[in-house]
């Protein structure tokens, strides 16, 4: 027998194994990946209103079948998306202590289903923990929020975007005080304009908290928050894991400390925080025990953690709220999030897929145009807009 034919020989043994490899992958990804949202949540109404103006949740949501682990999924899609460059109109407002807070709109002056802007609805956005408007999840948002024809605007936190730091306070999940004086700014602007709030990762906490503590004077008709920590002990305990910590925690931790360092003058003469140590932090608990818990006065990292929490604080929100979520989520496992009193309190409802990581939601054989996400944020926007009033109030 010549060589050609043993290679032959053996790679005709192999074939079986292959084959069979695959036939086992596909059977686990149909089975256990491929599935449609659990929607979980006590109101008939608002799971009847989600089904019929957001058919994408009565859809089985398919995860790019290369990267549908969860770490994958996060990575490949802030790697691989397509960037959009909008041209933001950049606002820089004073804040009550003398801070500037810069929010970036996006008006569609040319928007013809709602030419005037007096009453054109406004999505107000929220990114994430050092996340901006040109943050590419962000800009598709904005991006979508004008092709319905509405307007968009990004709320910039304390030194993200364009604005600077200018006093020795930066910004939370727990602290309302700047989204409550965002949301008044914007009315004060536009009074006939509608609005809803999308927070997003961190932005969603801070737009929960909100919603939480205002109650039925929050000035928004409906808000979506996604990829949300609810419990913010389990998320460290996630976040801490030594893969978690290695791909994610310590890569913000990191930028955590580098926009740190560059307001570093202004809280140099704060006398609960050490420079130095701040600087060593290695996680994000970290970072919040020797910083953010000293800037907002809090008796440490636990104290700041359980104020941040928003699981326990369902029953204080007033506005019909969709919450998207993946249970493969390493910063919000399905373990942290609030099913059980979901089922308790009527405004909420909870849209959680089998897979999609943290922000990530890819599908398609190559993820780089429109995710998942983006398409329930998409249906759930203009179903709020053009239904809300009569079918969820």
């Amino acid at each position: 027998m010549d060589r050609n034919t043993v290679e032959s020989t053996s790679e005709w043994q192999s074939l079986p194994l292959v084959v069979g490899f695959g036939a086992v992958c596909i059977t686990y990804y149909l089975a256990f990946v491929a599935k449609k949202p659990r929607l979980v949540g006590k109101d008939r109404r608002f799971r009847q209103f989600l089904c019929r103006h957001c058919p994408v949740l009565t859809e089985k949501y398919w995860p790019t079948f290369w990267c549908y682990e969860s770490r994958a999924n996060t990575i490949v899609q802030s790697l691989l998306k397509k960037p959009i460059r909008l041209q933001y109109r950049s606002e820089k407002i004073q804040t009550w202590d003398g801070g500037e807070i810069c929010l970036d709109w996006q008006d569609n002056d040319h928007s013809q289903l709602h030419p005037n802007p007096k009453t054109r609805p406004t999505v107000l956005i929220l990114p994430g923990l050092t996340g901006s408007s040109s943050d590419y999840y962000i800009a598709h948002i904005a991006n979508d929020v004008g092709n319905l024809g509405y307007r968009a605007v990004v709320f910039n936190n304390r030194g993200n975007g364009d604005s600077k730091l200018k006093t020795a306070r930066t910004y939370c999940a727990a602290n309302t005080e700047d989204l409550d004086f965002v949301v008044n700014h914007i009315k004060k602007h536009y009074p006939d304009s509608p609005m809803i709030g999308v927070g997003i990762s961190l932005g969603g906490m801070i737009l929960f908290n909100y919603l939480a503590k205002i109650g039925q004077d929050c000035g928004l008709k409906a808000a979506l928050v996604v990829s949300t920590a609810w419990n913010v002990f389990k998320s460290c305990q996630s976040l801490e894991t030594p893969l978690n910590w290695y791909i994610f925690n310590q890569l913000l931790t990191s930028n955590l400390i580098d926009k740190f360092k560059q307001n570093v003058e202004l809280f140099k003469s704060h006398l609960d925080i050490h420079v130095d140590h701040v600087m060593k932090s290695r996680t994000i608990r970290d970072f919040d025990e020797r910083f953010t818990s000293k800037v907002f006065g809090y008796e440490g990292v636990d104290h700041y953690y359980q104020d941040a929490s928003i699981h326990e604080k369902l029953d204080a929100v007033k506005i019909p709220v969709m919450c998207l979520q993946a249970a493969d989520d390493p910063f919000s496992p399905e373990a942290a999030l609030p099913l059980d009193e979901a089922q308790q309190h009527p405004n909420i409802m909870f849209a959680v897929t089998s897979h999609g990581g943290h922000i990530g939601y890819c599908e398609g054989w190559f993820p780089r145009k429109r995710s998942y996400m983006d398409r329930v944020l998409n249906q759930y926007i203009d179903a709020v807009f053009k239904y809300g009033e009569s079918e969820l109030v």
